[in-house]
């Protein structure tokens, strides 16, 4: 298992701060390879809020008492003093970025940003681009430069507004079994990112046009489905990169390309840098204590 976190002040237990409108506590990642199961049970909640980001693979949640489980491509948000329960597993291959957040106007903020008082999963979508936020957090959280404090509501903000805008983004006046198909070809996506995917193909299978497919799939995330597809090869290719001594040829095969300077064009690309430049500047920062 993979884990890495970042507290502030080192102060983990959880905590309340009332003296500004928005406050960033903490923030982490876990991702899942050999450790069979990870629970989470906090049966009286925190004392602050805290979003939970499935980049990939799934999770199980409990919310009254009922199981739901969330895929990737989705956020989860609990408030203070909410029972929390929920597990991961490795047979799931999950990867999950959390964040604990506190303040005297919390409630108001996110309810400006769409997050309304009844909602727990956000639909959203996977993007290169919660990864790099989660991880300025952390970055941020560690190394405690001038101003960070400042700076880590500006991050949390920044992900507050793409998340509204994954709300708004939602078709309108659809039926629900569009949503349900949509969902589904999310879901084989991310279940079978890492072999050949033929969007025809899974448009043909579905008795789906492809054009019909391809549009409805980016209305519904935002992204083509070849996009979509693109950003989660990518994602996991940095997750291998940055957390594996896999070799940039084995890298390649694991996230689904047989090309290897193939796979190099499109990482470089997507990140403005090779994988082994990227590989590079991660050993090149300051070392990072894992808590």
């Amino acid at each position: 298992m993979y884990m890495d976190s970042a507290y502030w002040h080192n102060k983990v237990l959880d905590f309340k701060d009332k003296s500004r409108p928005l406050f960033v506590c903490s923030c982490g990642t876990y991702h899942l390879f050999t450790k069979p199961k990870l629970p989470t049970h906090r049966p009286r909640g925190r004392l602050d809020y805290q979003i939970l980001y499935i980049a990939s693979g799934k999770a199980h949640f409990f919310f009254n008492g009922v199981e739901k489980i969330v895929n990737a491509g989705n956020m989860v948000i609990y408030r203070p003093k909410e029972e929390q329960r929920y597990f991961y597993y490795s047979i799931d291959h999950t990867e999950v970025y959390w964040l604990h957040f506190t303040g005297s106007n919390v409630k108001n903020i996110i309810r400006k940003y769409g997050i309304s008082d009844d909602m727990h999963v956000i639909h959203t979508g996977t993007s290169l681009e919660y990864k790099r936020i989660f991880l300025q957090i952390i970055q941020e959280l560690k190394l405690c430069r001038e101003d960070y404090e400042e700076l880590l509501v500006t991050y949390l903000q920044q992900l507050l507004i793409l998340i509204h805008r994954a709300i708004n983004s939602k078709p309108r006046n659809k039926n629900h079994a569009l949503m349900q198909e949509m969902d589904a070809a999310v879901r084989y996506f991310h279940e079978n990112y890492n072999k050949p995917i033929s969007i025809e193909a899974y448009a043909a299978e579905n008795h789906m046009s492809v054009s019909w497919f391809i549009r409805s799939f980016k209305e519904y995330t935002d992204a083509t489905p070849a996009q979509y597809l693109l950003s989660i090869r990518i994602s996991n290719a940095q997750t291998l990169l940055e957390t594996t001594s896999y070799n940039i040829t084995d890298i390649a095969e694991i996230v689904g390309y047989d090309n290897p300077l193939y796979f190099s064009r499109l990482f470089k690309k997507q990140n403005g840098m090779s994988p082994s430049d990227f590989r590079k500047h991660l050993q090149s920062e300051p070392p990072q204590t894992i808590t």
